[in-house]
């Protein structure tokens, strides 16, 4: 996706796709293990005479439910629903028994690989990817028990060229609901197939997020559920010391950040520019220094900004320079500070409020200390960092970067 650096350019759908796409895929690539979240998970039973707390097997669960389910990413939803497809499979069975339907190419075959590593004690069991260039002959039959796949080849595999008997299908899953209906055509055909499939499917649907929309869409796919929701861990700024910097233009901004680098190298840095153009710019200038900068950009391939998240986690680099769109929902653990090399704003110039608290609060997370430094470098900036100030009614307080003993101050 070709993401627009001017502020006020609209993104197309197209683009909001791949962005969620891309960021759920880097998720995936990137993580590796769960996240801790000490939330209470909320539970709305279908029915509220059953027995979910006080159960002693599964018999008496009296699954197959239907579910509808939330939770942010890397909280093991993926595990939850393969273990579900793989406990209603019968392997002695060759046709289509489960059926998954995911956003994307990409994200389908990140699921097939958990299917296949939770899977291999089940030898017998195959998997079939229903995505586009997936070429079967006319009038075959698919054979494999679960397939996973994109709605509008699943749909055709289903209807037009019955590749898959629908009517033969126990168990339905809907990943990623939030990213499925970023793409129009692709909430029409999931319910276009979630019609074809028998009355006593079981039906489950996940999403990391919970806006109305996916909720409506929720509701058309998967009738009587059970819900389950799982609240974020909430981001605070009360462990994070914040500051600001007073600069008239970029190469000011560069020279305080290269004054304060020895100061927050102490552990690892973020460092956040509003466009493409600034971060590649500053990346470039920080090497000439001799710095080891990783560098994440709205142009490289999924796969090359997990390379680099996996660089920067493993300590290779202490540094990261980054655009907003590129770290939205990365987690890094040992991010300690946190630069904002341009504040964040929204589309219309006004203080995006949401991603300064999620930019600063990981550097304050598992109640470790951290630290955000401002570069303000305009009247319009200052305003925004006071807007910002007043939203959160937390003090930011002015730092000067020519000041030494000032720098070692906030470094301890």
């Amino acid at each position: 996706a070709v993401v627009k650096t001017n502020a006020n350019a609209e993104k197309t759908d197209e683009e909001e796709k791949e962005d969620r796409a891309a960021q759920s895929l880097l998720n995936k690539l990137i993580r590796s293990n769960l996240v801790d979240n000490t939330n209470q998970v909320e539970v709305l039973q279908r029915d509220p005479t059953s027995p979910l707390y006080s159960v002693k097997s599964f018999e008496e669960l009296r699954l197959p439910q239907n579910l509808i389910a939330q939770s942010q990413s890397g909280t093991g939803k993926t595990a939850a629903f393969v273990l579900a497809m793989l406990s209603q499979v019968e392997p002695a069975n060759s046709y289509p028994q489960c059926l998954c339907l995911s956003p994307t190419y990409e994200l389908a075959l990140q699921t097939g690989k958990v299917i296949e590593q939770m899977g291999k004690f089940y030898p017998e069991l195959k998997l079939a990817y229903a995505v586009r260039g997936n070429k079967l002959d006319r009038g075959q039959k698919v054979s494999e028990q679960i397939v996973i796949g994109t709605p509008g080849t699943v749909l055709d595999w289903c209807s037009k060229l019955k590749f898959i008997d629908p009517k033969k299908i126990k168990v339905f899953v809907l990943d990623e609901a939030d990213v499925m209906i970023a793409t129009q055509g692709h909430q029409d055909q999931s319910i276009r197939i979630q019609r074809m499939l028998p009355r006593n499917c079981q039906m489950l649907l996940f999403s990391a997020t919970f806006e109305d929309s996916v909720w409506k869409f929720a509701q058309k796919v998967v009738p009587d559920p059970n819900i389950i929701k799982l609240k974020r861990e909430e981001e605070t700024l009360d462990t994070i010391k914040q500051y600001y910097v007073v600069c008239n233009n970029r190469e000011e901004k560069f020279q305080a950040l290269c004054n304060l680098y020895g100061a927050i190298t102490i552990a690892q840095a973020m460092i956040f520019c509003h466009t493409r153009k600034t971060a590649g710019w500053l990346a470039a200038e920080l090497s000439k220094e001799g710095h080891q900068v990783a560098l994440l950009s709205g142009e490289m391939m999924v796969e090359q900004r997990a390379a680099v998240i996996e660089r920067f986690r493993e300590g290779k680099e202490k540094v990261l320079v980054t655009t907003n769109v590129c770290a939205r929902g990365i987690d890094v653990e040992q991010v300690s500070v946190v630069i904002n090399f341009d504040l964040p704003v929204d589309k219309d110039g006004n203080p995006d409020n949401e991603t300064y608290l999620h930019r600063i609060g990981r550097t304050g997370r598992f109640g470790k200390r951290g630290l955000a430094v401002n570069m303000v470098d305009s009247k319009h900036s200052m305003n925004i960092l006071n807007r910002i100030q007043e939203h959160f009614n937390k003090k930011i307080e002015r730092l000067d970067t020519d000041d030494l003993d000032e720098i070692e101050k906030i470094a301890n």
